[in-house]
């Protein structure tokens, strides 16, 4: 099978750091202790670092568009990225480094300091991506209440990928200080310049304050663009998508979880990879979850190639 040509990129901004994960955790231990865990794995992270890897396997089209602390952390993550890395401003600070325990349920705890991507500026994003988009690219960004001088700016800096003609897609996480009236008045303001919600279903009912999903998504529907679309991850159960003209679901298919950190962050990879190839919305469904459910059942982690989702819309 021939790869189909594809002129669009995906551009993903936000939050690449390292990752220290140690597993598992059968109980805390107390103060002053010490305990021995069975494994760890120092690899990148970051909503922004998790889906960059994922689109590297996949091979898509892409730019990671982050910056950089200036530490012994700084040369190794740039190595993983040599296409993106060149483009990253260098703050002059520690980088961000995660450290991770994960408990016999495969539920995780993490511990993160701020570094370098509490410093990601409007004007470092610019920066790295052109003036003028071209036509189908998509904008993702990730991370939104990590990087916190970025989003003093979000209402500017989503309006002006718009004027420059980008796709714009937002993954936010959820917010350290939780949820509250004023961080849902905060992103009232960029909302309607957002054509894509890649939210899981609890932070989906956070931020909309609604009890159920299907509520919440249409609350933040009328809220967003025009033509825009709001996709629900629900785990084990797959992933809803939601739009002006349709309702889509899309079940997952049974695995044996062995890591389900970034498994959100691998569907934004498959789904919005669908979309650069110009696929619908229930194809771009379909590959978030493929890829989403490869990861989470793989130690080392891979990804489906791009033969194998292509033989996916083949398919169907």
């Amino acid at each position: 099978m021939k790869k189909p040509d594809s002129s669009a990129t995906l551009f993903v901004v936000g939050n690449i750091n390292v990752d220290l994960i140690m597993s598992t955790l059968h109980e805390w231990p107390k103060k002053g202790t010490e305990a021995m865990l069975d494994s760890s794995s120092l690899r990148p992270g970051g909503s922004a670092g998790n889906c960059a890897l994922a689109l590297a396997a996949l091979d898509t089209p892409h730019r990671l568009v982050a910056n950089q602390g200036n530490d012994q952390f700084t040369g190794w993550l740039a190595g993983l990225f040599p296409e993106s890395a060149p483009g990253w401003p260098t703050a002059d600070c520690e980088t961000s480094l995660t450290f991770g325990v994960t408990h016999p349920d495969h539920e995780r705890t993490f511990f993160s300091n701020q570094g370098h991507i509490v410093r990601l500026s409007m004007q470092d994003v610019l920066g790295q991506l052109p003036e003028t988009a071209q036509p189908g690219d998509w904008v993702l960004l990730c991370g939104t209440w990590l990087c916190t001088a970025l989003y003093a700016d979000y209402p500017q800096l989503l309006s002006t990928l718009k004027q420059r003609g980008y796709h714009v897609a937002v993954d936010s996480g959820w917010p350290p200080q939780d949820w509250s009236d004023a961080l849902r008045e905060q992103a009232a303001n960029w909302l309607p310049f957002c054509d894509a919600l890649l939210l899981n279903e609890v932070e989906t009912l956070g931020l909309a304050d609604d009890v159920t999903l299907d509520a919440a998504a249409h609350r933040l529907l009328s809220q967003m663009a025009d033509g825009a679309f709001c996709v629900a991850k629900c785990g084990p159960e797959g992933a809803r998508l939601w739009s002006a003209a349709l309702t889509l679901y899309q079940h997952a298919e049974l695995v044996d979880v062995v890591d389900t950190i970034g498994a959100g962050d691998s569907f934004n990879a498959g789904f919005l990879s669908a979309l650069i190839y110009g696929l619908p919305p229930a194809t771009a469904l379909q590959w978030g979850v493929r890829v989403a459910g490869c990861a989470i059942s793989s130690s080392p982690r891979r990804y489906p190639d791009w033969q194998s989702l292509f033989g996916l819309v083949e398919k169907l």
